[in-house]
């Protein structure tokens, strides 16, 4: 009977300190609150892979995002936290969007915005970096899913241009692209315009066509997992790559190297990030070309790479000091001749 009556108390103990602590610090109840709020937000709604390779971005507002299936055509409303709010039409959609706006008095979006777009194989995620330091410089960082292995570089393109067009009150777009990313804007001028377009900046971006695409396509299987894009990649010159226009607006090249001759990969030509030469990131008409000592995939993660970006997008130059290295016609051509 003591041992109980010990315990009792003990308890009680525990629990009134627990309640004078809780009421003591306000704001660690605040966050308890917060955080069984957003476990209940969970279990309501559905958690997504935030459509990686099966869907594509067609509308953005603050971190939300319509997207469309590839296969079925319909759309589903995700937040930023990646869970499915509303799945059906584009309609049904976008009119939760504006509720979920009026409840949460969401201003419009305005100011300069840029773009991230991934490359192939990839997503918006390997751009959460970048996209950190693009809101820290003063842009609001809008991130492009599209489903890279789903469907042909065009065709990608369309999804762009319906995100372009959603961006209401945006008075300035940029794009920060990666490898293939850098195609489907190449892509959208093609059909698509906007005025409001000013800069961009392709990072390992294959725009004469990519060596190691030519190697994988003697390969079914790897034809096959890598999609109808990556087919698109090839250096052929009655390729789509050939055929993309050179953008009308500025825009700079960021290399990654390994800074010798034989580069990082024994299997392609030249200098090169382990996936694209130097040579085929080379594009006349850039404002601007430099390289960094990155793998492909690392330059979304290379300071250098991220400074040399802003200061492109900022000023129109890539380097802070020093004068810029536009590429012209003539450049193209000699760094085709010396990797052959």
């Amino acid at each position: 009977m003591r041992l109980f009556t010990r315990l009792t108390i003990c308890t009680s103990s525990l629990l009134l300190l627990a309640v004078s602590r809780l009421c003591a610090e306000e704001s660690l109840a605040t966050s308890w609150v917060e955080t069984i709020k957003k476990h209940a937000d969970e279990a309501m709604y559905s958690k997504t892979l935030g459509g990686r390779q099966f869907w594509g971005d067609v509308h953005h507002f603050h971190g939300w995002r319509i997207q469309q299936n590839v296969f079925s055509k319909n759309y589903r409303l995700i937040d930023p936290d990646d869970l499915c709010h509303t799945l059906g039409s584009f309609d049904e959609c976008h009119a939760r969007l504006n509720r979920v706006s009026a409840e949460k008095k969401l201003a419009p979006m305005k100011g300069p915005a840029v773009i991230l777009i991934h490359g192939l194989l990839q997503s918006s995620r390997c751009m959460v970096k970048f996209g950190a330091n693009i809101e820290k410089a003063g842009y609001s960082a809008v991130e492009f899913d599209y489903p890279s292995t789903q469907v042909s570089i065009p065709e990608a393109a369309r999804y762009l241009n319906q995100l372009i067009q959603s961006l209401d009150g945006i008075d300035e777009i940029n794009f920060v692209t990666h490898s293939m990313g850098g195609l489907v804007v190449r892509a959208y001028t093609m059909e698509y315009d906007d005025p409001r377009i000013k800069r961009m900046v392709m990072l390992g971006t294959p725009n004469q066509g990519a060596e190691l695409a030519d190697l994988t396509q003697q390969y079914w299987i790897l034809r096959t997992a890598a999609g109808p894009g990556a087919r698109q990649l090839g250096t052929r010159t009655d390729g789509l790559i050939q055929k993309l226009p050179i953008p009308k607006f500025e825009f700079a090249v960021i290399a990654g190297s390994r800074g010798t001759p034989a580069g990082w990969n024994p299997l392609i030509p030249g200098d090169d990030d382990g996936t694209v030469t130097v040579a085929s990131t080379k594009l006349p008409g850039a404002a601007d070309f430099t390289t960094v000592n990155a793998l492909h995939s690392r330059l979304l993660w290379s300071d250098e790479a991220h400074e040399h970006t802003i200061n492109f997008l900022k000023y129109g130059r890539l380097r802070a000091e020093g004068d810029p290295q536009p590429i012209r016609e003539g450049d193209v051509e000699a760094s085709t001749v010396s990797k052959q």
